[in-house]
């Protein structure tokens, strides 16, 4: 889980504060060798990052999943959740070397209990 222990101060004062339907992910870093030990060189490494399909949320915005009609149970997801999303969505940035996405509210499909071995197919 993302927290202030792995997310320094620097970072986490630069990033964005999302505004009305919007959540700000943190996505995973890509490990730098692959379970064989084969080194990922960064153009596969910023790829996979690009392609990732689930983030931890840090921030929703005010009005995430406040419309009864498209949301009638309430909310998808909660700070702090691994959530997952379709790749490529949302826009996507980097602060301090760490990738991190502005996604609309009704682009969580999924929350998930541990994301490792979660890989887009």
């Amino acid at each position: 889980m993302y927290s202030e222990s792995k997310l320094s101060k620097a970072i986490l004062d630069k990033l964005p504060v999302p505004k009305g339907y919007l959540i700000l992910i943190a996505v995973p870093e890509v490990e730098e060798k692959t379970k064989g030990g084969i080194i990922r060189p960064d153009v596969l490494k910023t790829k996979e990052e690009t392609a990732s399909i689930v983030g931890q949320v840090l921030v929703m915005g005010p009005d995430c999943f406040s419309d009864p009609d498209r949301f009638p149970a309430g909310p998808y997801c909660q700070e702090g959740d691994w959530v997952m999303f379709r790749a490529y969505s949302g826009t996507r940035f980097k602060v301090g070397g760490k990738e991190f996405r502005l996604i609309n509210d009704d682009v969580v499909e999924a929350t998930l209990s541990n994301p490792d071995g979660i890989e887009r197919a």
